[in-house]
């Protein structure tokens, strides 16, 4: 990690920082992106989505979009709605969650980008190829990090001790979100720091929390050789373990595919049980936050179902060479053995819609006439365990929070 001459907002008031800042491209729904757009004319979500989509779950992609990113990028430099640090910097940022539970300390920097075969920074999901090319497009266009990856590092006491003392004094930039989540981001340019949380976070390794499609994307723009002697990407290390990211699953919605329907077909492979509930979203959001509870939740918005004690065949369809801590995932077995063997489907954006959390997931559902698999987040361990063994999740499988902010702090490629 290297620091860097950050782009940020001139104005940093939390009211204004609210206003222009935005979740993470991928949590933003078109309805979303309007509101983000109607709430100032200089949120940076007209940078992250410059168009507007006709459909759900699209990506910026080469062409008016990405070139249009660019130019409102060089008009609010032009305009000073962002200024350009002067010297280079590493920033630690705390996330804070308003329940009173320990808050999230990384560091935000520019991480080199590794070599082929290096296991310094590990992928543990499957991306998808329109999403990465994307991605790269825009960066190729802005020649800008426009928001950070997230890497999860294996635990270094210098680098948390050095996190705990610079947060004694006042922090430059900070904002609650719309969860309640507090931001708040200290500016380091110390040289001595510097060089202590470098120093110490080159002795660890580190899985890729969130951003796979965005970490691909940087890649793939280094490899086209325009991204410099030195390429890197913008992200945020935080530990593995206390003081670190959360993780929560991410659900699957199956358009077309009504209850009695799934439920009949799934009863092929799985023992099924229908849960009598008064109140779908609180009964889910109760055997979801068990970790105890057996099997998969099956749901159209309005019944709900466990499949649970998978047969045989089932557990058949999971390929038997891949590393056992992959084979025991939910996820792996809801896409290989239910999603796949059973219901027929594959995991094209067509025909998968994914939903980070449990009202987007019941709300899909209905307005799709289909069903929503409802599945647990695997611990931060066996994520690790994954990426270790060199194996792959399938795509947004795993939901780590809290996430940073958008656009509080950008890294222009010249730093």
């Amino acid at each position: 990690m290297r620091p860097f001459r950050a782009l940020t907002y001139r104005r940093r008031d939390p009211g204004h920082l609210a206003r222009v800042s935005s979740p993470a491209y991928d949590l933003v729904t078109p309805e979303g992106r309007e509101r983000l757009v109607a709430a100032d004319p200089h949120n940076v979500v007209r940078l992250i989505l410059p168009l507007v989509p006709p459909v759900p779950g699209y990506e910026a992609g080469a062409g008016g979009g990405v070139e249009q990113a660019a130019a409102t990028l060089r008009a609010w430099t032009a305009e000073e709605v962002l200024e350009r640090d002067h010297e280079p910097a590493l920033w630690l940022y705390e996330m804070a969650p308003p329940d009173g539970a320990p808050a999230t300390l990384g560091w935000l920097g520019a991480v080199a980008l590794p070599e082929a075969g290096s296991t310094a920074v590990l992928p543990h999901e499957d991306t998808f190829p329109l999403a990465v090319e994307g991605r790269r497009a825009l960066l190729a266009a802005t020649r800008t990090d426009l928001e950070p990856i997230v890497l999860a590092h294996d635990p270094e006491e210098q680098v948390e001790a050095l996190g705990r003392n610079v947060r004694s004094a006042e922090p430059v930039l900070q904002v609650d979100d719309a969860d309640g989540v507090r931001h708040r981001l200290w500016r380091v340019v110390d040289p001595a720091v510097l060089a202590a949380v470098s120093g110490g976070l080159a002795r660890t390794a580190a899985v890729i929390a969130d951003g796979h499609h965005r970490f691909a994307a940087a890649c793939a723009y280094a490899r086209e050789g325009d991204a410099g002697p030195e390429p890197a990407v913008l992200a945020l290390l935080t530990p593995m373990g206390p003081g670190g990211l959360r993780v929560e699953g991410i659900h699957r919605v199956v358009p077309g595919l009504g209850f009695d329907a799934a439920v009949s077909a799934a009863a092929a492979g799985f023992a099924v049980t229908e849960l009598p509930v008064a109140d779908v979203a609180t009964a889910a959001a109760r055997e979801l936050a068990d970790p105890g509870a057996p099997g998969l939740l099956v749901t159209d918005g309005t019944r709900l179902a466990r499949l649970h004690h998978p047969a045989p065949d089932v557990r058949d369809a999971v390929p038997a060479e891949a590393p056992v801590a992959w084979r025991g995932l939910d996820v792996v077995l809801a896409h290989h053995g239910l999603l796949r063997r059973l219901w027929g489907r594959g995991d094209a954006p067509g025909e998968l819609v994914i939903a980070h959390d449990l009202p987007t997931a019941l709300a899909e559902a209905r307005a799709r006439r289909g069903v929503a698999v409802l599945l647990r987040g695997p611990s931060p361990a066996a994520v690790a365990a994954v990426a270790r063994a060199g194996a792959r999740m399938p795509r947004k499988s795993t939901l780590f929070v809290p996430k940073p902010r958008t656009g509080l702090v950008l890294r222009p490629h010249d730093d």
